[in-house]
């Protein structure tokens, strides 16, 4: 065991596939990275990334650093698969015999992802010195998740083919793997700092853009293509057939024999890569210098480290302003949570293809990596909040005319090429609204954080805005369901009756009835949803203005760690 400082691995955690998935490309890495002016001991400096051009010496990666760059993408493109299912494809494939409130349990499945500070201090000081720091971590969870998708490979097509049965089954896994994958992330992300030369820092963020993105798109937008029938005899088939190229379990099974061929060459790939290994290996002597000269022991050390890492966070959340701030990041996201959860969903139980709705999301990629271009350099200033501002009215905008998209699907189910553009026009405002609060925030972050405890700030920050997206989807996908009346009207006798629940709806269209939609609760809670974040946008707006105006001392921890 060994213990170091915990700002590295602190630094480096983002916000990828956390709230603001909605079933869109996923929030590319917004993260922080230290810059290149030399710090003296004990602070740190941050720079959002994803926003700016390398602030390194050298404009492209150098060529000796272009082998970890691989590693990286690759590492990051693992993580991405089994996260792309979970954000992505199993809500849609769960949605077509599960009501809201049950993809809301669902969702559970996603809260790792949003609580991985809990356990990342543990992931950065605890490791096997002869393995490495970070592969300590990365080679047995991803052996544990290879296995793991091997195991689903076997049984999930059963389970998700009777998924009121099994939902609690097949939440638990999909937990399980996001679980796995977030603690991937944390080691793969303190690796992206060693494993690169300084000059080339900038590209690790490059890294998980590629890899996190490639791998979301081929658990969401390409399986939910070549897994359908219609699109594989549509253009792929001469002779058509009743399934897809391949179905999900063989997808899984495919991955986990992925998973475990990349661990095993990874056992090969040294932690540090020969042109910094010398420099590596004397930072961490010099952790260990100062280990062994404090009072107290190596092995007390570690309980100290951690120790220090949460009693940091615990004080941060006891400054006044950060505990308006941090009220601030847990309501502000509820306005437009609906659209956010339920439109996608919504649209498909009207009658939009899963290919039509994967091509949304195909089309939305190129975009977003201009939105968060520009949206970088518009947070730069003194007034980080101001587009954050923008942003949160945008997205209610958004979220106000999904209602009128989702209202206005054609009746006989005809998808047109008008149609169709609104409703990629209406993915489009939500994603470039919601790049633009993202980056904004990362922004602001990085201004007020405390150079002594930078790192842990950040990241207590981050979690607590990502939690603020993750918490209401549950509740607002129950009250879907609860505010929807829905009758079963019998074709011949004309007698009707009012239904609840999916298994109701089987009934009665097995019984020769029809669905009759009296109340669609989707329209009453979006309605609710945005009222809300209208009043509360109108006192955010007071309160951020507030706060960023504030100086920086405001935002200090008083008492040194």
């Amino acid at each position: 065991m060994a213990t170091s400082s915990f700002d590295n691995s602190l630094n480096y955690s983002h916000a990828a596939f956390a709230e603001e998935n909605d079933g869109l490309l996923p929030i590319s890495i917004q993260d922080v990275e230290k810059r290149d002016t030399p710090l003296s001991p004990g602070t740190s400096s941050f720079t959002p990334k994803g926003t700016n051009a390398p602030t390194s010496k050298s404009s492209s990666l150098l060529k000796i650093d272009r082998p970890a760059f691989y590693v990286l993408v690759i590492l990051y493109l693992l993580q991405g698969v089994p996260v792309g299912l979970a954000f992505g494809s199993i809500p849609f494939i769960l949605k077509s015999k599960l009501s809201y409130s049950q993809v809301g349990i669902f969702s559970l499945a996603a809260y790792p992802y949003s609580l991985k500070l809990i356990w990342s201090p543990i992931v950065d000081a605890i490791y096997w010195p002869k393995i490495g720091r970070r592969r300590s971590w990365i080679i047995p969870v991803q052996t544990i998740s290879g296995l793991t998708l091997l195991y689903l490979g076997q049984i999930i097509d059963n389970l998700v083919s009777k998924p009121q049965a099994y939902l609690p089954a097949i939440t638990l896994c999909f937990f399980l793997l996001v679980f796995f994958c977030a603690t991937q992330d944390i080691a793969v992300d303190g690796w992206a700092l060693t494993c690169l030369s300084p000059e080339s820092l900038s590209y690790a963020s490059t890294a998980q853009t590629i890899g996190i993105n490639t791998g979301y798109f081929s658990s969401f937008t390409i399986f939910l293509a070549l897994s359908s029938p219609d699109f594989a005899n549509k253009y792929l088939r001469t002779t058509p057939l009743d399934e897809g190229l391949f179905t999900l379990g063989q997808y899984l099974t495919f991955w986990g024999w992925m998973y475990l061929a990349v661990t095993a060459l990874l056992y090969f790939v040294p932690e540090d890569p020969p042109h910094l290994a010398k420099k590596n290996q004397a930072k961490l002597a010099n952790e260990k210098i100062k280990i062994e000269t404090s009072i107290y022991n190596k092995q007390k050390s570690i309980f100290s480290d951690l120790t220090n890492v949460y009693s940091s966070m615990y004080k941060v959340l006891q400054l006044p302003n950060v505990q308006t701030f941090v009220i601030i990041l847990l309501i502000s996201k509820f306005g437009f949570q609906v659209n956010e959860a339920a439109t996608n969903l919504k649209l498909l139980e009207k009658g939009l293809s899963k290919e039509d709705l994967s091509i949304t999301v195909l089309i939305d990629f190129p975009f977003e990596m201009i939105f968060g271009f520009y949206a970088g350099r518009w947070s730069t200033g003194k007034s980080p909040l101001k587009p954050w501002i923008f942003g949160f009215g945008g997205r209610l905008v958004a979220a106000a005319l999904a209602q009128l998209v989702v209202y206005f699907f054609p009746k006989d189910g005809k998808v047109s090429s008008f149609y169709f553009l609104l409703v990629i026009l209406q993915h489009l405002l939500s994603s470039f609204m919601s790049t633009i609060q993202f980056v904004s925030l990362c922004a602001f972050h990085t201004k007020i954080a405390d150079p002594a405890i930078g790192g842990t700030y950040m990241t207590t920050l981050n979690t607590l805005s990502n939690y603020g997206g993750t918490w209401p989807r549950l509740i607002l996908l129950y009250l879907i369901d609860k505010f929807t009346i829905e009758n079963c009207i019998l074709g011949g006798l004309g007698e009707s009756y009012q239904i609840v629940g999916e298994d109701a709806k089987e009934k009665c269209k097995l019984g020769g009835g029809r669905i009759e939609v009296v109340r669609d609760g989707y329209y009453y809670t979006n309605t609710i949803c945005v009222i809300i974040g209208i009043l509360t946008l109108i006192w955010v707006k007071r309160k951020t203005a507030y706060l960023q105006s504030l100086p920086n001392s405001a935002w200090r921890v008083n008492k040194e760690l």
